[in-house]
This record gives C-alpha cells, sequence and structure tokens, in this order.
C-alpha cells in the first residue's frame, strides 16, 4: 500500500478544506488544517484518491489570493508519496512517476520531481530560476501555480511552539538543530513563533531528541504533530512523553487504516 500525504495551500476555510478532502471518499485517512500557515494535509491511500483531491484543490484555490507564512509553489504544493508495509521505495516513485504525469498532462500544471533526482528544499530554492519543471510548461500555472511531486520514506511532520515569541531565537534554534535527519525553519505564526520541523529520520533522530535540544535552548509552549506517526515511532518513545510530544496511537497510519478497514466504524 502506498500513503500519499498531499498538502494544499489553503487551512482558513476549513469547509472548502473539508469539501476537497472528501473526493477522496473512504480512501481518506486525515485531515490536519492550519489557518496561520494557510496549508492544509490531506493523507490518503488508494490510487484514486490522489488525482481526485488534487483536481478537486485546483478547480477551487487560486495561488494568486493566497498569504501564509509556509513555503509554497503552487495550490497543491506537495504530494509525496509514501511506501506503506507491502510497498518499496522504489513503488512509491512508481506511484509518483504516474502521477506527475497525469498532473502535467491532465491538468496543465508544471512539475517538480524530488526523491532519488533531488530533495524538496532544493525545489523551494531553485524552482522557475535554477530549476526547470521535469514535466509540463515551463512556467507557472497562472491560478494553481506548480506542483512538486516525490518520493520518500516514512518522516514525522512536527512543530515546536516557544513560550516566548522571540523570532531570531527560533531562527537561531532552527539553524542549530537542522542536520541530515532534520529540516528546520524558525516561522512567525500569528503572534507567535514555532520551530516547523520534518523529521526525515525518525527512528534515528526522533521527536524525544529534538525536543530536548530544543527546550536547552528556550521554553516551549507545546507540541503540534502535523498530519499522522507510523507507530514504530510510538514504540519507540516511552508512553510517559507521548502527551507532551503530541502523539496518540489514535494518531498513527496503522490506527487509521484500521478504521478503514472498519468501514469507518
Amino acid at each position: 500500500m502506498i500513503e500519499c500525504v498531499i498538502n494544499i495551500s489553503e487551512g482558513r476555510d476549513f469547509d472548502l478544506v473539508d469539501e476537497i478532502a472528501r473526493a477522496a471518499g473512504s480512501d481518506l485517512l486525515d485531515v490536519h488544517r492550519d489557518a496561520d500557515h494557510n496549508r492544509s494535509v490531506i493523507t490518503v491511500v488508494g490510487a484514486d484518491a490522489p488525482p481526485a483531491v488534487i483536481k478537486a484543490a485546483v478547480q477551487r484555490l487560486d495561488l494568486r489570493t493566497h498569504s501564509g507564512v509556509h513555503p509554497r509553489i503552487g495550490v497543491v504544493d506537495v504530494v509525496p508519496f509514501v511506501p506503506l508495509e507491502g510497498s518499496t521505495y522504489d513503488d512509491a516513485v512508481d506511484a509518483r512517476d504516474e502521477m506527475s504525469v497525469w498532473i502535467s498532462n491532465e491538468l496543465h500544471i508544471p512539475v517538480f520531481l524530488y526523491g532519488p533526482e533531488r530533495t524538496l528544499p532544493e525545489i523551494r530554492r531553485g524552482a522557475f530560476t535554477s530549476l526547470l519543471p521535469d514535466l509540463g510548461p515551463t512556467e507557472p500555472h497562472p491560478t494553481a501555480g506548480a506542483v512538486a511531486v516525490g518520493a520518500r520514506e516514512l518522516m514525522l511532520a512536527w512543530n515546536l511552539w516557544l513560550s516566548e515569541p522571540d523570532l531570531d531565537l527560533a531562527k537561531s534554534i532552527a539553524t542549530s538543530i537542522r542536520g541530515p535527519g532534520v529540516r528546520a525553519l524558525g516561522l512567525q505564526v500569528g503572534d507567535q513563533v514555532q520551530v516547523s520541523m520534518n523529521l526525515i529520520d525518525p527512528l534515528n533522530v526522533g521527536p524525544v531528541e529534538v525536543y530536548d535540544r530544543v527546550a536547552a535552548s528556550a521554553p516551549i509552549e507545546r507540541a503540534e504533530l502535523v498530519g499522522l506517526a507510523p507507530q514504530v515511532l510510538l514504540d519507540a518513545v516511552s508512553e510517559s512523553r507521548w502527551e507532551q510530544l503530541d502523539l496518540s496511537v489514535e494518531s498513527t497510519i496503522e490506527s487509521r487504516l484500521q478504521h478503514r478497514a472498519n468501514g469507518g466504524v
């Protein structure tokens, strides 16, 4: 099975986000909405759900009217495919490539690929300047922009909100923890600041280690899981710290897959 984690550039109009997410039908696992980032993460499985959600987002969203603190290149900003149990990374690459062709041919939107070729941060730095799209038009779509379609292993999208609204400190912390297993940004989010992270190797550089490193530099108000976490990550963390790290069995991929298998009951 392949998981697809679709990041769309809308997080303030909850009804609109839910309308887009419903295009996935019974293959919808999770919706995470963020009004300050003006971004939502829609997690789905199956072959039919990704194109349905992507098409719905392109039809309903307009990048020209979008504002938010998170970097983005399109209304459907990032579409990673992730192998779950029974699938391989090569399967995820195949799913990525098939979806990329569909997006460029059917929706006429430029597509940047990441995975074996390059990282997502490289696309963010170079899109339409030093880096041309891999498929589709060479210029951004007038309302949809472009899409970064990727293949990756399981990771943890995770934010730490600092107690004090010191943006320079958040940026400094992000720089200090950034490395092969951690991608991090310090962001102003409303009246607060956060260290926004992707833990790309969470079993080796996990939330406990990162939380404690950040806490050594600044008081933390709360943690926030974005999307879902793999059960194996919870198994590697003492249950006494789950609440502090915003982890729970209910927010695991496995729990949502079981709910789906039970017909949503």
